[in-house]
């Protein structure tokens, strides 16, 4: 019988029915969570950080969207070599965002800010990661925050997403879900843990499709759009202004 008030989704983290956060103690435990949730999470981290290099510049504006624990923008500043660059993180959640400070307290550069995404106004851009993050964004405001987004780039400045995308029919819908059951198991899981997961994220993760998405961005303004990671229903692209 499941438990209405508090439902068990990994070592160190609890939620409850539809109601996922990642406020409170989440942060403890949130890296190792979601290394073990998202197929080839770490080596998005790496994969963001190369391309880093082809548009960030001197005096530049670098933005992550929905910061989480600042460990991406620890990597990003602690790669770069260009002058006078400028890194936000944002985060709708305050214990992240104490969090991200902490272990970016030596960089001066950096800034980390408790807001919603929504709401931000953005100052000219060169690079905006929103990593894992649209998902959690209402359909309803999404499109016009990636509007924003793609206005607020500099000409040539970038756009990195990465994002849980749905099957494009109920048949690779149903062997998505099969194939990323079976990776959560092989990586330390239980059966329950799975299902309370998606117990916990219901109404919350709003996922879209591959063609979804490309249909965001392109509604948004984007043309030059390609594919830079993917694996079973996680995948990541790079949209260039």
């Amino acid at each position: 019988m499941i438990n209405k008030k508090k439902i068990n989704v990994d070592s160190g983290i609890e939620s409850k029915k539809a109601g996922w956060t990642f406020g409170k103690n989440t942060y403890k435990n949130f890296d190792s969570h979601v290394k073990k949730s998202v197929p080839g999470y770490e080596e998005g981290h790496d994969i963001i950080s190369s391309l880093s290099d082809f548009f960030i510049k001197d005096n530049s504006h670098i933005y992550d969207l929905g910061c989480s624990t600042g460990s991406l923008i620890l990597k990003l500043s602690s790669a770069q070599t260009k002058k006078n660059t400028h890194f936000f993180g944002y985060d709708t959640e305050i214990s992240m965002i104490n969090y991200a400070r902490k272990i970016n307290s030596k960089k001066k550069n950096v800034k980390f800010i408790k807001a919603d995404i929504n709401n931000i106004s953005f100052k000219k851009a060169d690079l905006i990661i929103a990593y894992y993050t649209l998902q959690f964004i209402s359909p309803r405001t999404r499109q016009n925050l990636i509007s924003r987004i793609y206005k607020s780039l500099n000409w040539g400045g970038a756009f990195i997403f990465f994002e849980k995308v749905r099957g494009p029919d109920a048949r690779f819908q149903d062997i998505f879900l099969h194939l990323y059951n079976d990776f959560k198991l092989k990586n330390g899981f239980s059966a329950e843990q799975i299902f309370n997961k998606s117990l916990s994220l219901k109404g919350i993760l709003e996922p879209f499709s591959e063609k979804g998405n490309l249909d965001l961005m392109k509604r948004a303004g984007f043309v030059d759009i390609v594919t830079i990671q993917k694996s079973i229903c996680f995948q990541g692209w790079l949209a260039i202004k």
